[in-house]
């Protein structure tokens, strides 16, 4: 193995991804588990995450687990950590990927203005969005310190936890039965992807000491067959001219998981196409 394949080596790592099963979390594994590493994904359905734990261990012949999780629930996430020690004995790297955000096709809540906007919806982001995180990393880094494990969190925010929403952009989506309603990216999910960052310090600083790593991945916003007036003025706000696509982060996935990110902890890469430089 050269100098470069072991910088970026994840073998016999152990890594739980949480929305495992989702656009971007399942391109994670993939790169992760190509370069070795056993893979956890943790999501809500069961049926898709044993199947698609089978299909990258097929891939790759990597061991991976799929395992029903609700995040924000702590009685599942102390049995999910439990179900991994068991299997594997350690957790080296976990990755909060797991986020509630509101679709740009729902018909209803993102056509209110804010001061109509659902006390539910708030609550529910912050449910998944920072409480499902804290719950997640208790339970992760409690296992860390007891193996003695030099791990790696990895935490991901958004542009939107570092500016606001440009809402001029999303105006072009309009409700499908009144075309005087325009979309409004609400505001819980640039809250709760606010508070990820200072989270990802806190930690950072905690758990220096136990020689876990903790950083922040802000990415930008990932194709994925949205409203084509909105692909076009989201596209005019990045320097690439262009929404990223899924496989865009695994790069930054790798380097944050490996040892090839080792001095770094308390940091937010940010990946974005260019959105924030200007």
């Amino acid at each position: 193995m050269s100098k470069i394949d072991n910088l970026f080596s994840m073998k016999g790592k152990v890594v739980i991804i949480t929305g495992g099963t989702g656009l971007l979390g399942l391109e994670y594994a993939k790169i992760l588990g190509s370069a070795g590493a056993n893979i956890v994904l943790v999501d809500l359905d069961e049926i898709k995450c044993k199947k698609k734990a089978e299909e990258l261990e097929k891939k790759f012949g990597n061991k991976m687990l799929g395992v029903k999780t609700d995040i924000s629930n702590k009685k599942q996430v102390k049995s999910m950590v439990k179900k991994v020690e068991k299997e594997f004995g350690k957790i080296d790297v976990l990755i909060n990927n797991a986020a509630f955000n509101a679709p740009a096709d729902n018909k209803g809540s993102n056509f209110v203005s804010f001061e109509d906007y659902p006390l539910e919806l708030w609550k529910k982001s912050i449910d998944v969005n920072l409480t499902g995180m804290f719950i997640c990393s208790q339970e992760v880094i409690r296992l860390m310190i007891k193996e003695k494990v030099k791990g790696s969190i990895i935490n991901i925010s958004s542009i939107y936890g570092l500016v606001a929403p440009d809402q001029r952009i999303y105006s072009a989506i309009t409700h499908p039965d009144d075309s005087s309603k325009k979309f409004v990216k609400p505001v819980d999910y640039s809250t709760t992807k606010s508070g990820v960052i200072n989270f990802t310090r806190y930690l950072a600083a905690m758990y220096g000491r136990h020689s876990i790593r903790v950083n922040t991945l802000t990415p930008g916003g990932v194709w994925d067959n949205q409203d084509k007036n909105f692909v076009k003025e989201y596209s005019k706000k990045t320097v690439f001219g262009r929404m990223a696509e899924k496989t865009d982060y695994n790069g930054a996935i790798l380097f944050l998981a490996s040892d090839a990110s080792k001095y770094m902890t308390g940091a937010n890469l940010i990946v974005d196409g260019g959105w924030t430089c200007w």
